[in-house]
């Protein structure tokens, strides 16, 4: 127990650092069965220390994975069970890690990327779809991040991210724009012009950075980007 104070705190204190990028090696080259645990108790906190836990994390997952392919698995799970209200946890964050585990390993985006776009899709079966808005949030700016470095493998999301523009939640309405940026085709146009008046804020973390935007915006950009794929095709 007191070793793993010692490396919380050792982690923590890199982690806030101006210069946090400096530390990710670092970290990534520190046992991962020890530095998970940390990490994650981070997700709690919010603001930057959740996000930079989170790069963080995946950084570390992607490396267990090649190494240990199995114990990736079981932590994957584990995240899987966090998600689950049976657990009796919120799931504050998970579904961010998830997609960070993913977008280092594809060995873990090949197994688990339908799980995370099972969150925000309602079907009339028994589903995973998330009541939570806040938590929806995560995944669908896990889907972007996905969707971003896996456009052809995410393209199932496409159908949930839809769904999302319409979503009661401001923020999830902007991050599922964001992130049907990335998969979208013109069919997705109209829908995603309905969001042009919507000036909900929006906090979106994109090149470990927390910028702040609001639903239009996000909807322009991913308009933009649909159209810029077809000049290009």
């Amino acid at each position: 127990m007191a070793r793993f104070r010692a490396l919380k705190t050792e982690l923590r204190s890199l982690l806030e650092q101006p210069d946090w990028e400096n530390s990710l090696e670092y970290i990534t080259s520190m046992p991962a069965t020890q530095t998970i645990g940390p990490l994650m108790s981070f997700f709690l906190f919010g603001g930057e220390m959740k996000w930079r836990a989170i790069t963080a994390f995946g950084l570390v997952m992607g490396k267990l994975a090649k190494e240990d392919t199995e114990q990736a698995r079981i932590i994957m799970r584990r995240l899987l069970w966090h998600m689950n209200e049976e657990s009796g946890n919120i799931g504050w964050g998970i579904a961010e890690a998830m997609s960070e585990a993913m977008l280092n390993s594809k060995i873990l985006a090949n197994e688990y990327n339908r799980m995370l776009h099972s969150y925000v899709r309602e079907t009339t079966d028994d589903d995973n779809y998330l009541d939570h808005p806040p938590l929806r949030r995560g995944v669908y700016w896990g889907l972007g991040r996905m969707a971003k470095k896996y456009p052809d493998l995410m393209l199932p999301s496409t159908r949930a991210l839809s769904w999302g523009l319409q979503d009661e939640d401001g923020e999830g309405r902007g991050l599922a724009a964001w992130a049907l940026g990335f998969l979208g085709t013109e069919a997705n146009v109209p829908a995603l012009k309905t969001l042009l008046d919507d000036n909900t804020d929006v906090e979106l973390f994109d090149d470990r950075t927390v910028c702040c935007s609001n639903v239009a915006q996000l909807a322009q950009k991913a308009i933009n980007r649909i159209e810029q794929r077809r000049m290009d095709a």
